[in-house]
């Protein structure tokens, strides 16, 4: 009895110690992602997505946040973008989808963002901005991305990878 009682003890305390270790390494990890996207904690990536647009498709990683989620949900879906000032496209929904808006600072070549409740965007030029979007990913290599893009109005396919 003794002897079951100190076995008991021990792999309870080893589960333990492994879970507060594992959670030290995480949050690491996650301040290692941050220092290398410049994105804070709340933006953990999480979601996979593929971006057809013409011939090109771009792999995308959506942040784990409540619009992400939202935007999620609603694929696979096929949307005609406009170009707006030389560095983006935009898609008005019908319907709202939940935002936490704030100014990024910058917005990168390759971002994807919700400006207001029902507009989404994505960047094909890095630049300074004074508007406030929510976060929704990030093209995970833009390379090409303005190109694929073109100066004109794009239908875009998004969908679960």
């Amino acid at each position: 009895m003794k002897y079951s009682f100190v076995i008991l003890l021990l792999t309870f305390s080893f589960f333990a110690c492994f879970g507060f270790f594992k959670k030290g390494m995480s949050t690491v990890s996650d301040k290692t992602n941050t220092e290398n996207n410049g994105y804070n904690n709340n933006d953990t990536m999480s979601y996979k997505i593929k971006i057809k647009i013409g011939s090109a498709t771009f792999t995308a990683t959506l942040f784990d946040n409540e619009t992400a989620t939202a935007f999620k949900a609603m694929l696979p879906i096929t949307v005609n973008m406009t170009e707006l000032n030389g560095n983006e496209k935009y898609f008005h929904f019908s319907n709202n989808l939940p935002a936490n808006a704030s100014n990024p600072g910058t917005i990168h070549r390759g971002d994807l963002m919700l400006w207001g409740s029902n507009s989404l965007v994505l960047f094909y030029q890095t630049f300074s901005t004074s508007y406030d979007y929510t976060k929704l990913g990030r093209v995970d290599d833009p390379s090409g991305l303005a190109t694929a893009v073109g100066s004109g109005n794009i239908t875009v396919t998004f969908e679960l990878q």
